[in-house]
């Protein structure tokens, strides 16, 4: 489902040259769900980044659901990502003017076209906003902003779910709950990403790459083996 091979992604700052990707070779098969792990600056965002082809790396090849990405144009990058990433943001991405089911409704003409009505109240009543989707995002707690953006994920059907950081804002007992959702959404089949700095979230994952300074240091299970969500505490 995910190939990158030799991935490398430089920034010039000036007169400096920063090194986000060294050398990334990573390949995840389709219904995996992947944990990223590493602290704040080893590339984890980047990495999604050229998954879902927001940036282009400076050398190597990146091709996702059979196809290469890498030197892509902006249009065609953006029918990439309209009919293959779902992308959940730490800081939610919400429309401020529009209601959760009017932002999950966007997402969903985005994709489909408009005239598709239920989907989006279909998808936030999966979440537990039934009772909330006419509301405002300023209306609504952090976790439930995240349960909208990740709704809106979800309702474009899209094979491939990338997480930044989505239990990053959230107490321990609505990350719980996101958790919970990422996880049934790769047992449905899913290519599930979430990168984070949150060691116990690793747990739950069937796979854990570990990062520092743009390389991979570890992949692999989780250390001690997979636990059950109820099993996490931080």
């Amino acid at each position: 489902m995910i190939h990158l091979e030799n991935v490398i992604k430089t920034y010039d700052m000036g007169p400096v040259s920063v090194v986000a990707l060294a050398g990334i070779n990573l390949h995840v098969k389709a219904g995996e769900f992947v944990v990223v792990l590493g602290p704040s600056g080893s590339g984890k965002s980047t990495l999604l980044n050229m998954i879902s082809a927001l940036d282009s790396p400076t050398e190597g090849r990146v091709v996702v659901n059979e196809r290469d990405v890498t030197r892509t144009g902006r249009r065609a990058k953006f029918d990439f990502r309209r009919k293959n990433i779902g992308f959940i943001f730490q800081t939610f991405n919400l429309f401020p003017t529009l209601t959760a089911l009017e932002n999950v409704q966007y997402a969903v003409d985005l994709q489909n076209g408009k005239g598709s009505n239920g989907k989006a109240a279909q998808v936030l009543e999966s979440v537990g906003l039934g009772p909330r989707m006419h509301h405002f995002p300023h209306e609504l707690s952090g976790g439930e902003q995240q349960r909208v953006a990740i709704a809106r994920a979800l309702a474009t059907g899209n094979p491939i779910l990338l997480a930044d950081e989505p239990t990053g804002e959230l107490d321990f007992r609505t990350g719980v709950q996101i958790l919970h959702l990422l996880e049934e959404q790769a047992h449905a089949g899913k290519t599930v990403l979430v990168v984070t700095h949150n060691r116990e979230i690793s747990r739950v994952a069937d796979r854990v790459i570990e990062l520092s300074s743009g390389e991979i240091e570890a992949d692999g299970p989780p250390r001690g083996g997979r636990a059950d969500i109820s099993e996490l505490h931080w």
